[in-house]
């Protein structure tokens, strides 16, 4: 249980980095952790119903490992272009629209993830 309490806790600090990048105007980096929070989020259930760590960075099939509800997953397919769009110097000009969405579908994540982590 321990090691679930420290997915989670990433997961928040993540979430609050994401929404200080977005402050900040560094959409790119707000994108990255936002996808970085809803996988950690998603990884604490993971490891919480399964007692182990599945190294992988697809947050769709995380999702659909877990039996996430179809709005989850679409939030999750939305988020995992991020994590490599974001990584790379490729032409994707991220903008504020783009990394407010980023930031909105990875909080419906975290949410879900933590209220389905307390039953």
């Amino acid at each position: 249980m321990k090691e679930v309490i420290k997915w989670v806790a990433r997961a928040g600090k993540d979430l609050r980095a994401a929404n200080i990048n977005l402050k900040q105007n560094l959409f790119d980096v707000a994108a990255f952790l936002s996808h970085q929070a809803a996988e950690k989020a998603l990884k604490a259930l993971y490891i919480l119903k399964f007692k182990r760590l599945w190294k992988i960075h697809d947050l769709e099939k995380l999702a659909l490992t877990l039996s996430a509800d179809k709005e989850i997953i679409e939030h999750c397919t939305k988020l995992n272009p991020h994590y490599m769009d974001t990584r790379y110097p490729i032409d994707i000009n991220y903008n504020k629209k783009m990394a407010e969405d980023a930031v909105k579908c990875s909080e419906a994540v975290v949410k879900w993830a933590k209220k389905r982590l307390k039953k």
